[in-house]
């Protein structure tokens, strides 16, 4: 199932309501329709490190934005990372490459 590790983040129910600006006279059928839909969360697939075993899971995305902030700020994050990468190596990448 598509939840996120840490917070359980998962599917979200609601509707989603077209702007439709309506007809002259107020006419109650022609309102803007409101039709169901699902609100997805937004999961990344990465390996972290648990007990020293690799294991792959699904983060949210606002939770991996924690662990990046504690780990650049020198906390320690609820998990530990696989693999880090950050803003500056793809910028040292791409510009090597040139």
């Amino acid at each position: 199932m598509n939840k996120c590790y840490h917070c359980g983040k998962s599917l979200l129910y609601g509707r989603s309501h077209t702007h439709h600006r309506g007809v002259a006279g107020g006419r109650w059928k022609k309102r803007a329709p409101k039709t169901q839909r699902i609100f997805k969360a937004n999961l990344v697939r990465l390996s972290i490190i648990e007990k020293g075993v690799a294991k792959r899971i699904r983060l949210c995305t606002k939770c991996l934005k924690r662990v990046r902030k504690d780990m650049k700020d020198g906390k320690k994050p609820f998990i530990q990372l696989k693999s880090v990468k950050t803003v500056s190596q793809t910028l040292v990448k791409t510009n090597s490459t040139d």
